[in-house]
């Protein structure tokens, strides 16, 4: 029989080995870097990114609007406790922006993924386009130009893991090219006329913008605040006049006031999209994953090709 001191020696050398390869192990457990992410979507990134190697928490769970958010005092423990702090970035976090900021100006590792993209890459909307959008992720080609700042971020600190971070990243890019392939293979279906997106609010510009929709938003790309009565009857008019097939809910978005305008109209909600936040863990009935990106954008996807087809 081994004996204890033996038995301690294979198991330090096998911790060791698992550490060094980047897998989830004991050791790497107690030294993942511990990040805070604000919201779902940056949180799923980081995780794709960091692996074994990181343990990742998000603020906002599940249907979450980011835009009206509050941070809880057990949030703001969080966020200084942390190693590295993620966040989205461009307002999208519109009330906790004084919090990331202060946080920013006091202490390193805290950074928006968002920012590497280029301004030409952002959707300018308000008067005198004095606004971004922040929606980026319905491009799915532009999520995944917000992968490098997030390898930037874990590699500073953690060097000891950038070739994990590297080569998770360089797997996670090639998944996300394929991603917008089957995108732009799976709308083809729908005809010119047909590609007519109307939600909640105005969140899906960017996918608009990619993958050749009309968008229409009830609301601008904020939720704060509630619809008012003429933008719906102008919504109203609209549909009836484009002879539209079917409205949107969203997930993190309250369904009454677009719920009224198909009402009002005489057409159907087509479904529920994700919009600003991913799903809860587990499977749909299309066998997605909607607390994942991919689960999210594919369901997203396949809800709209069966509405307007």
């Amino acid at each position: 029989m081994l004996s204890v001191a033996r038995v301690a020696s294979v198991i330090r050398a096998l911790v060791l080995l698992a550490a060094l390869a980047g897998v989830g192990t004991p050791l790497g457990a107690a030294v993942a870097l511990r990040v805070v992410a604000t919201t779902p979507l940056v949180a799923d990134l980081v995780r794709e990114v960091g692996g074994p190697r990181v343990s990742v928490r998000s603020l906002m769970g599940p249907g979450v609007d980011p835009h009206s958010y509050q941070p809880t005092p057990s949030d703001l423990r969080a966020l200084q406790e942390a190693d590295v702090v993620a966040f989205h970035g461009l307002l999208l976090e519109g009330r906790m922006e004084g919090v990331l900021q202060r946080l920013r100006t006091r202490r390193e590792r805290v950074f928006a993924i968002t920012a590497d993209l280029a301004p030409a890459q952002l959707r300018q909307v308000g008067e005198g386009a004095s606004t971004v959008d922040p929606h980026v992720w319905f491009d799915v080609r532009l999520w995944r130009d917000c992968v490098e700042p997030v390898v930037r971020a874990l590699s500073q600190a953690d060097p000891a893991g950038t070739g994990v971070y590297r080569a998770r990243a360089d797997d996670l890019r090639q998944r996300l090219s394929g991603l917008d392939a089957w995108v732009r293979e799976a709308l083809a279906v729908l005809p010119p006329e047909r590609r007519v997106l109307v939600t909640s609010h105005d969140a899906f510009g960017y996918f608009g913008r990619a993958y050749h929709f009309e968008v229409v938003g009830l609301q601008g790309i904020s939720t704060v605040g509630e619809a008012a009565l003429s933008a719906m009857a102008e919504l109203t008019q609209f549909l009836t006049r484009r002879r539209v097939p079917a409205i949107f809910v969203e997930s993190s978005v309250s369904p009454k006031a677009i719920q009224r305008v198909a009402a009002d109209a005489g057409i159907r909600v087509g479904g529920q999209l994700y919009s600003d936040s991913l799903g809860p863990p587990g499977q749909t009935a299309e066998g997605l994953d909607p607390s994942t990106y991919e689960g999210m954008v594919r369901h997203n996807v396949r809800t709209l090709v069966a509405a307007l087809r």
